[in-house]
């Protein structure tokens, strides 16, 4: 049987929303709409700029093409207006607000999510990140069919990747947003032919990745080498681990994890080579290599250290 295209509205936000979005105009259904977030606020000028999704779409100087940037998905103007475009389907990737049960009820076949975790592991705004902070060797993609309520629906489908040993929420984030662009088309592919059996999620196994605070990022210099390589790795890029330098914020954006047995107070640093410091943790050591120093550009320790001096004993907090 030959489906006719589907009439898709989607909803995303960020750079994960992309790819999808991206399949979605390449491919045969029709999308007559976009959703996302108003432009921002961004950097210490506060410059109003787009979000990515709309950014993208600008780019590619579609004119005609509807965007709807609403302050709130209660506004009964705007859900007119989405009954107007008569929707078959709402696809939704990293919006970033929960769709009330008046808007998923609009299209005709309901709203399909594209949720960068194995749910019910990882429900909520950040599962890259806390993927990463937890330690997990396996993370992926899952397609579901939303519901009132935050990562909650029956899955779709699922795929899986690997998180490799140097992995940071950006290139994680980067690797799943192909991967869920790609099972987006096979979830739908599926739904149209029939051959696809919702699974209720099983909520005693739910885990949750609440959404990031700058606050979060503060590295606590007396957690084991690996917590601390775990967290530098989960907040790059944002909000960034950080520390204390002399009463100046340090970001670390790269590091090491050395085993070495504590020798005196966590947060010291013990040695400084041409390239690295190595600062003591309470279980092992962490060679920094990677650094921005508050009001200066992001750099290696090379070149930080050409122009700032840090010496043995100096202490990080």
């Amino acid at each position: 049987m030959i489906v006719p295209p589907w009439r898709i509205i989607f909803f995303g936000t960020p750079s994960f929303a992309v790819p999808t979005l991206q399949n979605l105009l390449q491919g045969k259904d029709e999308v007559v709409a976009a959703v996302t977030q108003p432009d921002r606020g961004k950097g210490r000028g506060q410059k109003v700029v787009p979000s990515l999704v709309k950014e993208f779409i600008l780019q590619r100087k579609k004119d005609e093409f509807l965007i709807f940037q609403p302050e709130s998905l209660k506004e009964e103007a705007f859900q007119e207006r989405l009954r107007e475009l008569q929707p078959d389907l709402f696809v939704v990737v990293a919006y970033g607000l929960i769709l009330p049960g008046r808007i998923l009820k609009i299209p005709k076949y309901g709203a399909v999510n594209v949720h960068a975790s194995l749910l019910p592991k990882y429900r909520g705004a950040a599962p890259t990140a806390w993927a990463i902070l937890r330690g997990e060797e396996i993370t992926g993609v899952t397609t579901m069919i939303m519901d009132e309520g935050m990562d909650i629906g029956d899955i779709l489908l699922q795929a899986e990747i690997p998180i490799v040993r140097d992995e940071t929420s950006e290139t994680l984030n980067n690797r799943l947003a192909s991967l869920g662009a790609q099972l987006l088309v096979e979830t739908l592919e599926k739904m149209k032919s029939g051959n696809i059996r919702p699974i209720p999620q099983d909520h005693s196994k739910a885990t949750y990745a609440p959404r990031l605070k700058k606050e979060d990022g503060h590295i606590d210099w007396r957690e084991e080498s690996e917590e601390i390589d775990r967290k530098v790795r989960a907040f790059n890029p944002w909000p960034g681990a950080f520390t204390s330098l002399k009463g100046q914020l340090l970001k670390i954006y790269s590091g090491e994890v050395r085993k070495k047995a504590p020798i005196g107070k966590a947060g010291t640093v013990i040695w400084v080579g041409s390239d690295f410091i190595e600062v003591e943790t309470g279980k092992g050591s962490y060679l920094i290599k990677e650094i921005q120093l508050e009001g200066k550009r992001r750099m290696n320790v090379k070149d930080f250290l050409s122009g700032h001096s840090i010496t043995v004993r100096t202490i990080l907090e």
